[in-house]
């Protein structure tokens, strides 16, 4: 496929999937989302052809230009579609798939200079049909199954299966596979408030085993009512009996 048909095939890919697109000669003009990813594509080829350093200034350019950040290093599936574009950052080993759509302010970064099995990759990959909310992080070498949903400003720190939507900080899957996933176990959430929600569980089931085992005290009053109780039976007993007594 030639490059004139990549863009036409990209500005149709925003007009199906931009409400705000009124025509294609305005998607053309004024989608800086679209830019960066048309500049990066130059930016990309001169990268692995040896011209680190013009790429990089190109990339500064873009950056400068769209407020998008795309390392060159960056490998970008067909049909990209950064709505808005604000502050969207693309880290240098991330691989995003087809069709995969970004909102302003996400985030595909690493945790470090290496990841956790010394592989070179240190930015996630986004699979084929990945949806990304605005103010999400994504963070390390991790993977977003196909056609998966991360929620507006999350940080996802694990891999996430396909066909799932997960939220939180960090995110944990709340649907998987157009079913409601429902968390019985603090540990699934994995909040830095679930070690606290633990332990106070643990603490409460702790006391509740010595207060249900414990002899309860007796009342210091318990004999004497016993007494008062029985005095009363007796009384209206005997009032009956009179009673009965006096109807003869």
């Amino acid at each position: 496929m030639d490059w004139l048909s990549r863009i036409r095939e990209d500005i149709r890919s925003v007009m199906d999937r931009d409400p705000a697109a009124q025509s294609a000669l305005q998607v053309f003009l004024c989608s800086p989302g679209l830019h960066a990813v048309w500049t990066h594509r130059m930016n990309h080829w001169l990268w692995r052809h040896g011209f680190k350093l013009t790429a990089r200034i190109l990339s500064q350019a873009s950056r400068f230009w769209t407020g998008v950040e795309i390392h060159p290093g960056a490998l970008l599936g067909r049909r990209l579609l950064i709505d808005h574009g604000m502050g969207v950052v693309i880290g240098e080993t991330a691989i995003v798939g087809n069709d995969v759509t970004l909102y302003q302010g996400v985030t595909l970064g690493g945790t470090g200079s290496k990841s956790a099995n010394n592989s070179p990759k240190r930015h996630p990959t986004l699979c084929d049909g990945v949806f990304v909310g605005n103010n999400a992080n994504i963070l390390g070498n991790i993977t977003i199954g196909e056609n998966s949903r991360v929620g507006a400003g999350s940080v996802v720190l694990n891999d996430v299966p396909p066909n799932s939507t997960v939220v939180g900080v960090p995110a944990h899957i709340i649907y998987r596979n157009g079913q409601r996933v429902l968390i019985t176990d603090p540990h699934d959430v994995k909040d830095p408030l679930s070690d606290a929600l633990i332990a106070l569980a643990q603490r409460v089931d702790k006391l509740e085993d010595c207060t249900g085992n414990a002899r309860q005290a007796p009342s210091p009053f318990l004999e004497e009512e016993t007494e008062r109780a029985a005095y009363r039976l007796e009384m209206e007993q005997l009032r009956d009996y009179v009673s009965m007594g006096e109807g003869i």
